[in-house]
């Protein structure tokens, strides 16, 4: 796997001074300005700990209670896989790429027409997942249109476990949705202590912007914090619209949401593994909306990745996103700016990574090749340059000289494969060599090698027992048995 390399010195925005004022700004927000927090529970479990009523739902977060709350928190949230290569360690700056969305709508991979997205489109781009390398984990990307909404949520994580052993994140819909999702994954991790111990799943829970916590949202973080079940709870404030135009105010009101948030969890259940989250993003100065693919919005999620490591927490981050409407140049180079700003500056679980296009609306399964390339190419910069005996390589250089070559140097067939990245999109040939294998472009290529990928890959699956004895408990599971 290529994730899960730490930046040895990640990109920052910040100067010491800078970070200190960021952060003062933050607690000055909570203790004075205050969270609207719309769950009666939320409400009652933090004003018997320390917070103050302001206003109606509105309370005020005493500093020295936040601060009480990051302490709790672990510094290293583990999130597993079925398969112990899976695993992600978020700490520090070691970072890792994947899915994210939950959209409505997909590039057909036949047709190339834009359409709803269905159950069976969220497992085959699971199995896409399972098998690029370069995308770490599987947060469920699409929403099952035909579905009525009590039954999306169990039938969202199923799908995920049927096509791949990659950790699966997600947001639920529903209490009973919520309930069913975390039964079944205890059935799949061996029971709901073993689910605690090795959590096979993760869960979003997001703030709303500017400084509210929403009910039902908060009530799924204090059940999930009850079960001591790892969450991301990310803001989702667009600068200039539910956050200040500035960058740095808007950085304030995220850090103030997602501290809010992790505030709850922690009084509920000291010590649940919080990911602290930015979604966060700019408007569109002509047309007072949303932005995915902006350069501004990949420097926000630097400044809170700079952030995080300051209050020692791991973080739930987004980059890789774009605005074009198809897999085409523009989609190419916003998604490759934001995540190289994003994965250099060390952010941890960096999601939306890989497919997104549209505002985030839309995916496509080329679009998961061409950015597992990026990906993978984000990752050789982030691994940079060793500086040892052997890669000086000045007993090579010597024994070359000048005039030789180091084509066929044994220093050279050792290193050629762990040096260079080697793409399986980009064409790199001779012209002629492209004409003649069709000139295809680099969209038409990436939809033959996803088309390859879902014809003969298949992923370690559910043992039939335990498939069978999940249909049985969920009868209302609507993925076909035979779909693999």
């Amino acid at each position: 796997m290529a994730g899960g390399l730490i930046v040895k010195k990640p990109y920052q925005l910040f100067s010491e001074q800078e970070v200190q004022k960021i952060d003062e700004g933050v607690m000055w927000v909570l203790e004075h300005v205050g969270i609207e927090v719309n769950s009666k529970t939320a409400r009652e479990l933090l004003l018997a700990n320390g917070a103050k009523e302001k206003e109606k739902n509105v309370l005020l977060f005493p500093e020295k209670l936040v601060r009480e709350a990051i302490r709790n928190a672990p510094s290293k949230v583990v999130l597993y896989g079925r398969e112990e290569r899976h695993n992600l360690e978020l700490e520090d700056a070691r970072v890792y790429f994947g899915t994210g969305g939950t959209v409505p709508y997909i590039l057909d991979l036949e047709t190339g027409v834009r359409r709803p997205t269905t159950l069976l489109d969220i497992a085959r781009i699971g199995r896409l997942v399972d098998a690029l390398d370069n995308i770490d984990f599987y947060l469920i990307p699409a929403y099952p249109n035909e579905l009525p909404k009590e039954q999306v949520d169990i039938n969202r994580f199923y799908a995920g476990f049927s096509s791949t052993t990659k950790h699966i994140m997600g947001g639920v819909y529903t209490w009973d949705g919520l309930h069913e999702v975390i039964e079944l994954a205890g059935m799949v991790a061996g029971g709901l202590d073993a689910l605690r111990k090795r959590p096979i799943v993760s869960f979003i829970t997001c703030t709303i912007a500017p400084l509210r916590l929403d009910a039902l949202y908060t009530d799924f973080l204090i059940e999930i914090a009850r079960h001591g079940l790892p969450v991301a709870i990310p803001s989702e404030v667009i600068a200039g619209i539910t956050g200040p135009m500035t960058l740095a105010g808007s950085i304030v009101v995220q850090l103030a949401e997602t501290l809010a948030g992790l505030v709850v969890a922690q009084i509920v259940n000291p010590g649940t593994p919080v990911i602290l989250g930015t979604v966060a993003t700019v408007m569109d100065p002509r047309r007072a909306g949303y932005l995915s693919g902006a350069v501004e919005m990949g420097l926000m999620q630097v400044g809170v990745a700079q952030m995080a490591r300051y209050y020692k927490l791991p973080l739930y981050a987004t980059a890789g996103m774009s605005d074009a409407k198809l897999p085409d140049v523009q989609a190419g180079y916003e998604k490759a700016i934001t995540a190289t700003l994003v994965g250099l500056a060390g952010a941890n679980f960096i999601h939306d990574a890989a497919g997104p296009l549209e505002f985030c609306t839309t995916v496509a399964y080329e679009q998961y090749v061409i950015d597992d390339e990026i990906l993978g190419m984000v990752m050789r910069a982030i691994r940079g340059v060793d500086v040892t005996e052997d890669t000086l390589a000045l007993h090579v250089i010597e024994q070359v000289g000048p005039g030789g070559h180091f084509l066929t140097h044994p220093h050279t067939v050792k290193h050629v494969r762990t040096e260079l990245f080697i793409p399986k999109i980009a064409d790199r040939d001779l012209r002629e060599n492209w004409e003649r294998k069709g000139a295809l472009d680099a969209r038409e290529r990436a939809r033959a090698y996803a088309k390859k990928i879902l014809a003969d890959h298949r992923s370690i699956g559910l043992p039939r027992d335990l498939e069978k004895a999940i249909r049985h408990r969920f009868p209302h599971i609507a993925l076909p048995t035979e779909w693999a």
